[in-house]
C-alpha cells in the first residue's frame, strides 16, 4: 500500500541513531515527525531540523495509538526493541502504518515474522532490521543461496573495529544470559561460543559464533536450515566466554543487569562524525550443501551507523512508495539481494561477478 502522501514517523529521535537519521533526512529535504518520551529532548532537535514532533511514552497503548494516528509508516529507533517493539507495532497495526525498525535482537525479529497474516490483513509491510542489523548480511545471504540452490548451511563472519552507542550496548548486555544462538535443522538453539577463522583481505581474522539477527531472518530469506553468524572480538573476550558460559544465568541477574547498565551509562561513548566517516565494515559469507560443495563472497560497507543511516531511509523510501507487498519480511527478501549494491560504499565480490 503506497503511502508516500502520508506522514512518516522517526520514533526515539533523540537517541544516537535516530538523530542520525533525523539530520540526513533533514539533509535530504524529507520531512518526517520526530517523536519520543522525552519533549524536553525532542523540541530542541524539531527547532534545529525543521521538523514537527509528537511526544508519548511507549508504556501507554492508548497514547502510543494516539501518537501514531495518521502516520503512513513508523521508523522505529527507540531500545531496547525486546521492550518497545511491541507496543510500537500493536499501534502501527491498528492505525494501518507499515513498521520498520533497526533491532539486531533475536526474540524481536521472531515475533514480528508472528505477525505476518496480521500485518497482511491490515494491508501494511513489517520489516525489522533495516539498518547495520542486518541489511549487508541478509543480502550476502541472499546472493550466495541463489548462487547455490539446495544449500544446507550457511556462515556469516563480520569483522569491524567499531564503537557502540549506549543503546545498542545495553541491548547486548540485556540478550548475554541466552547465551550464543544459531539455527540447527531450522531451529534456534544455543550453542557453545565457536570460534573460526576468516580472511579479510588476505589478513586471518579470528571470529566467534554470535547471537546476530540474521539467525532469525537469513532462515526466512534463504530456508536455510543450519545458520551461524560470528563476529570479531577481542581475545579476552573469546576466552571469557568460553570459560563463562556456564555461569549465563548469572548474567540475568537484576543486580548484575543494573550495574552492567550503570557501567554503560558511565564509560561508553559512541561513534563520532570522524569515525562514521573512516569506519569499515569486511563481512564474509559461504553456504554449502549437502555434497559438499560450497559457494563463498564477501561484501565491504562503511562503518555500521553510517550504513544504517542510508539503508534504514532508502527502505524507508521504498516502503513508502509501495514497492514493498504487505506482510512481514526481511530486506533481502522484499527488495532482493542486489538492492545492497544501491547503497553508499558497498562492494561485494562472488564468483561469477
Amino acid at each position: 500500500m503506497p503511502t508516500s502522501g502520508r506522514e512518516w514517523m522517526i520514533y526515539g529521535a533523540t537517541g544516537y541513531t535516530g538523530a542520525l537519521l533525523a539530520e540526513r533526512a533533514a539533509e535530504l529535504g524529507q520531512k518526517p515527525v520526530l517523536a519520543g518520551r522525552d519533549e524536553l529532548k525532542l523540541r530542541p532537535l524539531a527547532g534545529r531540523l525543521g521538523l514537527p514532533f509528537r511526544a508519548f511514552p511507549l508504556d501507554d497503548d492508548h497514547a502510543v495509538r494516539e501518537g501514531v494516528a495518521g502516520m503512513g509508516l513508523v521508523l522505529h529507533c527507540a531500545g531496547p526493541f525486546s521492550a518497545t517493539s511491541r507496543p510500537m507495532l500493536d499501534a502501527c497495526l491498528a492505525e494501518h502504518a507499515h513498521y520498520l525498525d533497526i533491532t539486531g535482537e533475536i526474540d524481536v525479529f521472531e515475533a514480528c515474522y508472528a505477525r505476518d497474516d496480521e500485518a497482511k490483513a491490515r494491508g501494511i509491510v513489517v520489516m525489522p532490521g533495516v539498518g547495520f542489523d542486518v541489511v549487508p548480511t541478509d543480502s550476502l545471504a541472499a546472493l550466495l543461496a541463489a548462487r547455490l540452490p539446495g544449500a544446507v548451511r550457511l556462515e556469516l563472519g563480520i569483522a569491524a573495529e567499531v564503537k557502540v552507542s549506549q543503546g545498542t550496548a545495553k541491548s547486548a548486555i540485556e540478550s548475554l544470559p541466552r547465551g550464543t544462538l544459531a539455527r540447527r535443522g531450522g531451529r534456534i538453539t544455543q550453542i557453545a561460543p565457536l570460534v573460526r577463522t576468516i580472511d579479510v583481505d588476505g589478513t586471518p581474522r579470528r571470529v566467534m559464533a554470535a547471537a546476530w539477527g540474521d539467525v532469525a531472518s537469513a532462515w526466512r530469506t534463504t530456508h536455510i536450515p543450519d545458520i551461524t553468524v560470528y563476529m570479531t572480538f577481542p581475545p579476552a573476550v573469546i576466552a571469557a566466554a568460553r570459560l563463562f558460559r556456564f555461569a549465563l544465568p548469572v548474567l540475568g541477574a537484576a543486580a548484575v543487569q543494573r550495574t552492567l547498565r550503570d557501567l554503560v551509562e558511565k564509560r561508553v561513548e559512541p561513534p563520532t562524525a570522524e569515525d562514521r566517516e573512516r569506519g569499515r565494515t569486511h563481512i564474509w559469507g559461504r553456504v554449502e550443501d549437502a555434497a559438499g560443495r560450497s559457494v563463498e563472497g564477501t561484501l565491504r560497507c562503511g562503518e555500521g551507523y553510517a550504513f544504517t543511516v542510508a539503508a534504514a531511509l532508502a527502505i524507508a523510501e521504498k516502503v513508502r512508495a509501495g514497492a514493498v507487498p504487505a506482510g512481514t519480511t526481511t530486506p533481502a527478501r522484499a527488495l532482493g539481494g542486489d538492492f545492497v549494491r544501491t547503497l553508499p560504499d558497498v562492494t561485494i565480490s562472488l564468483p561469477g561477478d
